[in-house]
């Protein structure tokens, strides 16, 4: 037998299975009687297993009204956003290529999308001022991770 935190961990995958979106939400108490144990076991759980580096957004609200909001994120949205955390200022032409290499090789652009992307980025990294560019690179690379 698994020990209980693994218990709670199934309980609130399954739960998110269930959903047709990829949220649920629950409260905490609730949960604590359904696998009999402490709220706080429930807590603990949330914050070590459910972070935003393993794809989830977690809202929590205390109290007799109080409710654990559980987000799944998908995995290309924290890929997109990770790559366009790299981009700043000062980043240069040779970083924003392995930049779309990385996406490449992760299998979040094809070929084609790469090639168009890289030709993009040698037109504003001749003809945009650097402050400029770099929002623009960002921009780009989070509107990618809304279009998968």
């Amino acid at each position: 037998m698994g020990n209980l935190a693994d218990d709670i961990e199934k309980l609130i995958l399954h739960k998110l299975a269930n959903q047709c979106e990829d949220i649920v939400v629950l409260k905490r108490n609730e949960m604590a009687e359904e696998i009999e144990c402490a709220p706080s076991q429930i807590s603990y759980v949330l914050s070590t297993r459910f972070t935003i580096e393993r794809g989830f957004i977690v809202e929590s609200r205390r109290g007799s009204g109080g409710f654990i909001r559980i987000e799944r994120i998908p995995v290309h949205t924290l890929i997109y956003e990770d790559a366009a955390e790299q981009v700043v200022e000062d980043t240069m032409f040779s970083e924003a290529v392995n930049i779309v290499k990385s996406l490449t090789a992760q299998g979040m652009l094809t070929g084609r999308e790469a090639a168009l992307m890289l030709h993009f980025f040698d037109i504003i990294y001749e003809h945009i001022a650097p402050e400029e560019r770099s929002a623009m690179l960002r921009s780009l690379l989070l509107k990618l991770s809304e279009l998968t």
